[in-house]
């Protein structure tokens, strides 16, 4: 190898090596927190089924309404997921005809001037070029003649080509519009079978229900079960507190100086205030309740990380954020769950959808704060208005 080379090679060598050991800690970097973000949704996880326990244990249809109501949040997902899928083939199949519309029309302008060249040349014998020697013209008209005779079998050439070509992309077309119908018949038969599924389910929870209230006024432990369910809630928050203590959280505006700047989670009309009397006098409201309606998103109100996203007893589908600081957020009843533990979310970014879960009777988000176990007031951190979209 000449000198130049070998220096050459050896710089590449050098600027691999450089590389390999630049990439090395930022990828052991990256598997060290992805292996930390797993230990800690294991943890929660944990501490999931042991309140499931908890909660199963004071009375089965609990069990069930939780059941009932995570298979109606993924039914809705699926649906969801279908209703999308089905318009966008029926956007894909209107294109599609647009486009078929489009190849035929030109077809038909391509096939008509094909025809008329072919009846000029019948009509002319098909011998131009040998009555034009024959004619024995004007050797200059004779070239110009030829000439033009010559661009007229091309334009024959390019007509034959463009009809050829219009059709073979007309059967193409025909065959993916065809596809593409019949994808949208098989969408529109999955997402009727799960509308049924879903009507069942339903059903099945309007049954729980009864039973669950028929169970408190018999037993009269109205008071008891919310008493036990906000010392569940209480528990979540102090469990997720000690295992998150070690992750902290960082924002470029801390969210202790947003007091008083936050916008609401979803639009809707106050039905519960914090510190309202919840059961005579015993219970307050930790929160607030914004009715709104079914479906609508819920958006969180600033950075934070998800760290819990499942079905908890009192709160039905519950989304909490931890905002650092020993700041959280809590959105509860949600009909569906849009985010993962584990998650990082940013302000106005959709977390659920507003729902009935948990029991509830009415539509409506459950919203709350929290500075380490404490319930504050949402309604001196929040002032504005989100839109209604």
């Amino acid at each position: 190898m000449n000198r130049p080379a070998l220096c050459v090679f050896s710089v590449t060598c050098l600027l691999l090596a450089a590389t390999a050991l630049a990439q090395g800690p930022n990828d052991e970097m990256t598997k060290v927190k992805e292996q930390e973000l797993e230990e800690v949704r294991a943890k929660i996880s944990q501490l999931k089924r042991s309140m499931d326990r908890r909660a199963a244990d004071r009375d089965k249809i609990t069990g069930s309404l939780q059941a009932a109501e995570v298979q109606i949040s993924e039914m809705r997902i699926n649906l969801a997921d279908l209703e999308r899928r089905r318009d966008f083939s029926v956007r894909k199949k209107a294109r599609l005809d647009a486009e078929l519309a489009d190849r035929e029309a030109r077809l038909v302008e391509e096939s008509d001037a094909l025809a008329a060249q072919v009846r000029a040349a019948y009509t002319n014998g098909g011998r131009e070029r040998i009555k034009l020697l024959l004619n024995q013209q004007d050797p200059a008209e004779l070239g110009r003649m030829f000439a033009y005779y010559k661009y007229m079998s091309d334009y024959r050439g390019d007509n034959i080509q463009a009809v050829a070509e219009h059709i073979t992309v007309l059967a193409k077309l025909r065959v993916e519009a065809a596809d593409e119908a019949n994808r949208i018949s098989q969408l529109a038969r999955a997402r009727a079978a799960e509308l049924g599924e879903l009507n069942k389910r339903q059903q099945e929870r309007q049954q729980l229900l009864v039973s669950l209230n028929t169970q408190i006024k018999s037993e009269g432990s109205a008071i008891k079960r919310l008493v036990a369910e906000e010392q569940d809630l209480a528990r979540l928050i102090a469990e997720l507190t000690s295992i998150l203590s070690d992750y902290p959280i960082t924002s470029a505006e801390p969210f202790s100086t947003l007091k008083g700047r936050l916008t609401w989670p979803v639009a809707g009309q106050l039905l519960h205030d914090f510190g309202q009397p919840r059961a005579g006098n015993t219970i307050k409201w930790n929160g607030v309740v914004l009715g709104a309606p079914r479906g609508r998103e819920v958006r969180v109100v600033y950075h934070g990380r998800v760290v819990f996203a499942d079905w908890l007893a009192g709160m039905g589908l519950l989304v909490i954020v931890d905002h650092g600081e020993g700041y959280m957020t809590l959105y509860g009843y949600n009909e569906t769950i849009l985010k993962s533990t584990g998650d990082w979310v940013a302000p106005g970014d959709p977390i659920a959808t507003v729902g009935d879960s948990g029991g509830q009777t009415q539509a409506g988000l459950y919203f709350e704060i929290r500075k380490g176990t404490t319930p504050v007031s949402p309604r001196r951190w929040v002032s504005k208005q989100p839109s209604t979209k």
